[in-house]
């Protein structure tokens, strides 16, 4: 699937692959939204050459990362992301991490909450002001 999405110049952001089940693997990924209507069309091609069980496409999420160096290795930091956009009733539908970034994919009507929210709990003052 993957080389069929580069083909087409789509850049794809974060993947999840869950555990083998049943013999059964899920595959999660997202992709820049002007390109969502062409990954589908693709991953539907490729799915249905590899006889997948399907695709579910979700087109109205966003995504909110926290970055800096060596950010993952404090466990207290994703600990204060997760959990601010809980109690926010944010719900986190994806997680994605890297030695520099924490990336949460959550509903697109819950990014500016987020955001804020984010700020808020790492005190970097009102989203979008310069501090």
């Amino acid at each position: 699937m993957f080389p069929a999405l580069a083909e087409e110049e789509i850049i794809v952001d974060m993947i999840i692959q869950s555990a083998h089940h049943n013999e059964v693997n899920d595959i999660a990924f997202t992709v820049a939204s002007n390109d969502f209507n062409k990954s589908i069309r693709i991953t539907k091609q490729v799915a249905g050459e590899i006889k997948a069980k399907g695709v579910i496409s979700e087109p109205g999420v966003a995504k909110v990362s926290i970055v800096g160096a060596g950010i993952t290795s404090d466990p207290a930091i994703a600990a204060r992301m997760f959990g601010a956009l809980a109690r926010e009733g944010i719900n986190i539908d994806m997680i994605s991490t890297s030695g520099i970034r924490i990336s949460c994919l959550i509903s697109a009507s819950r990014i500016e909450d987020a955001v804020r929210t984010v700020h808020k709990e790492f005190n970097l003052g009102k989203a979008g002001e310069e501090k």
